[in-house]
């Protein structure tokens, strides 16, 4: 199967990602039409239609806990990435916007083998911004979000440098072109999506 064209987000919680998908969607990119894949907004909507009732459990205990989907659970994440891809009509020049998977190295290779990731973008954020971004709700995204107490942040800031960071050197290595964006306190996703543009 011919692998679909793919730009990979990637930021420590509250950086943006989310709502920089949903511009990309929108606005499209260069003139190409973008489709925002958000793993843990398709991951919290699975049902039976995608998931046996074993696959559910795992993917309920996941979002419980905060815990990433380890390599043996892999299958689960193809599955929703590919039943996305098959519901969204993706032409050649569509270019599929990844956001929460890979979340680390061993994911990484099972989404190579599905997408030819060509490029990166990296949100960096430093905590006390993630911090600050979270609680003024800078990207508009956190409404009802009963993961952002204290304790949940610090353990999705640490899960992001010491497995998510690593991808930025798995796919600088593969060839993909990095572009790291500095995130501020009220740096906006059209502000990121006008620097991606230009």
């Amino acid at each position: 199967m011919s692998k679909y064209n793919a730009i990979l987000l990637i930021g420590p919680t509250g950086s943006g990602k989310t709502p920089l998908g949903e511009i990309l969607e929108s606005q499209g990119l260069h003139g190409r039409r973008c489709l925002h894949f958000d793993f843990g907004q398709n991951l919290r909507q699975v049902n039976t239609d995608t998931l046996n009732g074993e696959e559910l459990e795992v993917v309920a205990r996941s979002l419980e806990t905060g815990s990433l989907l380890e390599d043996e659970h892999f299958p689960i994440a193809r599955k929703i990435l590919l039943a996305f891809l098959d519901k969204r009509n993706i032409g050649k020049d569509d270019i599929v916007i990844i956001n929460g998977l890979p979340r680390h190295a061993g994911q990484a290779e099972g989404v190579d083998a599905i997408l030819n990731v060509q490029s990166v973008v990296y949100l960096s954020c430093s905590p006390e911004i993630v911090y600050k971004r979270i609680h003024s709700n800078a990207g508009g995204d956190r409404t009802d979000r009963i993961d952002d107490d204290i304790e949940s942040i610090k353990r999705k800031l640490d899960i992001f440098t010491e497995r998510t960071a690593p991808l930025l050197e798995h796919y600088r290595q593969r060839g993909a072109k990095i572009e790291t964006i500095e995130i501020a306190a009220t740096t906006t996703a059209k502000d990121v999506w006008e620097r991606l543009n230009a």
